[in-house]
């Protein structure tokens, strides 16, 4: 996912965007890092937080369609 250049996008720090997303702080940093994977709840929840359309966290999974 590519949550941590969402968040520096709209000028976030971590602790902004649990604070938005309703999350700890420690786990918007394991999954900013690779630590864990979210679940869709935890997508949904950050999605809220950076006000952004959840399709948006996992737009770096598409790949064209050749």
């Amino acid at each position: 996912m590519h949550l941590r250049q969402l968040r520096e996008g709209q000028g976030l720090t971590l602790e902004e965007l649990a604070d938005r997303s309703g999350m700890s702080f420690r786990g918007v940093v394991y999954i900013e890092h690779g630590r864990r994977n979210p679940s869709l709840t935890t997508i949904l929840s950050l999605s809220k937080g950076l006000q952004i359309a959840p399709s948006s966290l996992l737009r770096v999974f598409d790949k064209p369609i050749l």
